[in-house]
């Protein structure tokens, strides 16, 4: 992913982000394939540096972890268009401005650990479900859904932030576009405002 320095998150605006968004594409390249293999998935973000996550037993992903256990963790969104006509710089045809889009994005480059004894499956299964739906029954009561997944436990090694939100340009090209922002209020356009603000 490119990353301008006005682009950057540091490590702490990364694993915020990651707090309030959960969710991602596991990418697994495993070793000599045409195509990487791409899951989405939830995940529980442990700590700044663990991730733990379930998937079925049956999932494509496994050989390609177990070829290399190098994966990306890629979570980006939400993301609003910004219109080229809110962008022109002063003096330029508002036609001719350049539209682009504002949206947050996080990779992590982990490496993956698969859990497949019983114990360690219900502690990350345990932990998901007190982070999504606490009071839920306890999964060791389901042996059937139990057999029938795997755990993965990520070791983050890198951490990589974008906020895509213009912040290379001046303040009165900002407050334009949150005006804007503001007034269209479309998808993803409160999440932008956030940014801008």
């Amino acid at each position: 992913m490119l990353i301008h320095p006005w682009d950057a998150g540091d490590d702490a605006r990364s694993v915020a982000y990651l707090k309030d968004n959960q969710f991602g594409h596991l990418i697994a390249a495993g070793r000599g394939r045409d195509l990487p293999v791409v899951v989405p998935t939830q995940f529980l973000l442990r700590d700044e540096r663990t991730i733990w996550l379930h998937l079925a037993r049956p999932n494509p992903i496994w050989p390609a972890i177990e070829e290399n256990p190098k994966v990306l963790l890629s979570v980006a969104g939400p993301w609003t268009y910004v219109p080229g006509k809110w962008r022109a710089e002063s003096g330029i045809d508002p036609s001719l401005g350049v539209p682009t889009t504002y949206y947050s994005s996080v990779q992590l480059v982990c490496h993956a650990e698969i859990v497949t004894d019983p114990e360690g499956k219900l502690e990350i299964l345990r932990a998901q479900l007190a982070d999504q739906e606490p009071g839920h029954g306890d999964p060791a009561r389901m042996p059937r859904l139990l057999a029938g997944l795997l755990g993965l436990r990520l070791a983050v090694e890198e951490i990589r932030g974008k906020f895509k939100y213009d912040g290379h340009k001046d303040a009165g090209l900002r407050e334009r576009v949150a005006a804007e922002l503001a007034a269209r209020g479309g998808p993803g356009d409160e999440a932008a405002l956030r940014h801008l603000a």
